[in-house]
């Protein structure tokens, strides 16, 4: 046996290099540490904006087109926004075949799992921060959150 150690990176560095390149807005990064190799690479952004008209205002009164728009399209300032910790896919339920974690309407406890964020072949378990109520589920189930992003929308009165 050789003395010689091969650097290496362990899980905190390379969530640490997620989240320089999260908040850097760096679109790629690759990192080689002796026998192990980390690329971080963005999924691009779907652009939520454009499923608005530009013509709502002449349309909307005679049309009644989006059925979850009108409820609860502004959030109220004291709802408390459950955040991504990490770049990973996010998962609504512990498997494919089984329930949500949380539906919309549903009452949470502080602690209690909202979702699953795999990150690099692990399982997250994210929980609320907040008892309340489950105002809005932000994310899609399957698809790539980045650090900061908003998942879910808790109402703390509710």
């Amino acid at each position: 046996m050789s003395g010689e150690q091969r650097p290496s990176l362990n899980l905190e560095e390379i969530r640490e290099l997620v989240r320089i390149a999260s908040e850097a807005d760096i679109a790629e990064l690759e990192v080689e540490a002796g026998h192990l190799r980390v690329a971080i690479r963005k999924a691009p952004r779907a652009s939520p904006a454009p499923v608005a008209p530009a013509n709502p205002p002449a349309v909307a009164p005679s049309t009644p087109a989006a059925p979850e728009a009108p409820a609860p399209q502004a959030p109220s300032p004291h709802w408390v926004p459950v955040t991504a910790p990490m770049v990973g896919t996010f998962y609504r339920a512990p498997g494919p075949d089984q329930p949500p974690f949380v539906q919309e309407g549903d009452r949470v406890e502080a602690g209690q799992t909202l979702c699953i964020i795999e990150a690099m072949k692990m399982f997250n378990e994210i929980p609320a921060e907040v008892s309340g109520r489950v105002v809005r589920v932000l994310a899609e189930n399957g698809a790539p959150v980045e650090y900061g992003q908003p998942l879910f929308l808790i109402d703390p009165q509710g």
